[in-house]
């Protein structure tokens, strides 16, 4: 992609294109000369244009991250069909950075493979590019390597975190400059950071971050993205780049608040919220579809343009949910595996009644493909297998990681492990008096084994919690096998390593000499599993066989927490306390024929696994 300096700025000729003085990178002769007559999406008084022409944003959100590229056609083309223009997607850095250096657009991360697909499908592109997003997003898209230094600032114009900053962006975006609109591609507009008003209103930061992205070759439409309040938009705008506005209901208010920051210009709701995410332990979230499409007729009729958040659900596959902290409660919320989000187009591909009035809607106000709707995905038979085989996780511990010895616990980032769990082992002296262990800086579940044995579990959400531990021995063998839910993505608690940051005490003595395991389980290669049950946390086999593949869901009635690999993907984490009772395994991940599940439950399994054929989001 050409040399890039540390501070992300092109050094040399890339992409075998042109260089201009302005820093612009220009590809092939033939887009060379189709940038010669595009302006691409630009500002006139209250209006959009593009190429010269006016031009209204119907837009809705997608993320390549949460849909597997097989379906990235599909869902595309399922948004054309609902009458959108442009498709918005966040960049998570953490999706193709997961480990520092080791950078991938390769596969389920090439990027430039899903906004060429858009392009084909006949979509204009929105690209938010962070570095921080939010999302819902383990981290907010930030990767976990960052907080390998607990001391290294966040969202700010500090060095450390800016030079880091750089390099992505150095990486990511020659990338998509020859994609841009104004060198004849799909990419009309950039955003600058991602509601930056509600964290900070450091403007030398986002000031630096829009010229990293000038001089990595982006000549796009620039925008900010805020909520409608008058300190977000004082704080996280740039004066001179265009301001958005984020909110969901009636637009009348959102919209007035940004006439009084902004009062010329296009108004945009760059995520109009027509759904809402799910935590664990909480209920499921729906809007009434009538609701929905009567606001969307609201801002159309005002001549403003929206994009839909999100126009296309999706799936915190693998280890991607993030979480919340509810300061008012004092508690940590993980956000569960579907990002269904109630979108007009589900989580699986379906048309909801919610995509249908909408696009009664935006058919009032703009052409529509005049186009049979695409059918449902095929989906797969129910029915349901046993578990043959079982292998103990405490017992596989060898197979799975190498230990690491430490005084005393550390988190997992400052091992270099990005996800997964950590497990942690140290000896008690006795005989001594039973007292209670109690974990400072936990996050977020630990269940606790003397010489093997459960003793309980301990949760960040209860901060003064404790489990008995006897020592009427010479010694006891403690084991804390700690339960990662996401990291944190909004707010000022970002930074939330996983595992154990402080303490470990017995009593009010502080115990040493840790042995330490990262868990990242991404390869189980190594288990052995052997007929019959096991109790306690324990990886469980079984073997499924279909005909041809098709999107199907997956049950676990009875079973408490854990996760599900289905042929070596892992779909993500299950939970009893609901509301999400299913988990969505799409067709590209089945084969014909056999296919092995396998299910690490942490607590009590249930006797079987059942395959069905609809969703159950609680």
């Amino acid at each position: 992609m050409g040399s890039v300096n540390r501070r992300g700025f092109i050094g040399s000729i890339a992409l075998g294109g042109l260089v201009l003085g302005s820093g612009m990178v220009l590809g092939t002769n033939r887009v060379v000369a189709q940038a010669r007559q595009s302006s691409g999406l630009t500002v006139r008084g209250d209006e959009f244009l593009l190429d010269g022409e006016p031009f209204r944003i119907i837009a809705g959100e997608m993320h390549y991250f949460r849909t597997h590229p097989d379906h990235w056609r599909d869902r595309l083309t399922r948004m054309r069909a609902l009458g959108l223009n442009t498709v918005d997607t966040y960049v998570a850095w953490n999706f193709h950075e997961p480990r520092r250096g080791a950078v991938d657009f390769t596969g389920w991360r090439d990027l430039v493979r899903f906004v060429e697909t858009a392009a084909e499908v006949g979509l204009k592109v929105a690209v938010r590019p962070g570095p921080y997003i939010c999302a819902e997003w383990d981290f907010g898209g930030l990767p976990a390597w960052l907080l390998a230094d607990p001391d290294l600032p966040l969202r700010c114009d500090e060095p450390a975190y800016r030079d880091l900053v750089d390099e992505w962006f150095g990486e990511l975006l020659p990338r998509l400059a020859p994609l841009q609109a104004t060198r004849g591609g799909p990419v009309i507009a950039f955003q600058v950071e991602n509601e930056y008003g509600s964290y900070g209103n450091d403007q030398a930061h986002l000031d630096h971050l829009r010229n990293t992205m000038r001089g990595n070759g982006i000549d796009s439409l620039l925008f900010c993205s805020n909520g409608p309040s008058e300190w977000m938009l004082r704080g996280g705008n740039l004066p001179d780049e265009l301001a958005t506005v984020n909110f969901s209901g009636d637009p009348t208010e959102p919209f007035a608040a940004l006439r009084r920051y902004q009062p010329e210009g296009p108004l945009w709701c760059t995520e109009f919220w027509d759904g809402w995410f799910d935590h664990w332990g909480e209920p499921h979230h729906t809007t009434d579809p009538a609701e929905t499409a009567a606001d969307v007729e609201k801002m159309l009729a005002a001549g403003a343009s929206v994009s839909l958040y999100m126009a296309v659900g999706g799936t915190n596959f693998d280890w991607w949910a993030g979480a919340n902290f509810d300061d008012a409660k004092n508690a940590y919320q993980p956000t569960i595996t579907s990002y269904d989000y109630d979108a007009p187009i589900g989580e699986a591909g379906e048309l909801t009644a919610k995509f249908h009035r909408i696009r009664e809607v935006i058919a009032r106000h703009a052409q529509v493909p005049d186009e049979p709707l695409p059918p449902l995905p095929p989906r797969l038979p129910a029915q349901r297998v046993r578990p043959n085989a079982t292998a103990g996780l405490l017992e596989s511990l060898d197979a799975l990681s190498k230990p690491v010895h430490r005084s005393v616990p550390v988190h997992m980032e400052a091992l270099g492990q990005p996800y997964g769990l950590i497990h942690y082992r140290t000896r008690v002296q006795g005989p001594r008096e039973t007292a209670g262990l109690r974990v400072r800086g936990l996050a977020d579940r630990a269940l606790v084994f003397a010489d093997g044995e459960p003793l309980g579990t301990l949760d960040r959400n209860d901060p003064q919690g404790s489990v008995e531990v006897p020592v009427p021995r010479e010694s006891v063998q403690l084991d804390l096998l700690v339960d990662t839910g996401g990291r944190i993505n909004y707010g000022h608690r970002l930074n939330d390593p996983k595992g154990i940051t402080d303490r470990v005490l017995h009593g009010s003595q502080a115990l040493f000499g840790w042995e330490v395991r990262p868990l990242p389980l991404d390869d189980l290669s190594g288990l052995r599993f052997r007929p019959g049950a096991a109790s306690g946390p324990a990886f469980h086999r079984a073997t499924l066989r279909i005909g041809e593949p098709a999107d199907g869901f997956l049950a676990l009635p009875g079973w408490e927490k854990g996760m599900v690999w289905l042929n070596g993907f892992l779909l993500g984490r299950y939970w009893s306390i609901g509301p999400q009772r299913t988990l969505y395994a799409p067709s590209p991940l089945w084969r014909a024929g056999e296919n092995e599940l396998v299910v690490l439950e942490l607590h009590r399994p249930g006797d079987s696994i059942e395959l069905r054929p609809e969703p159950d989001l609680g």
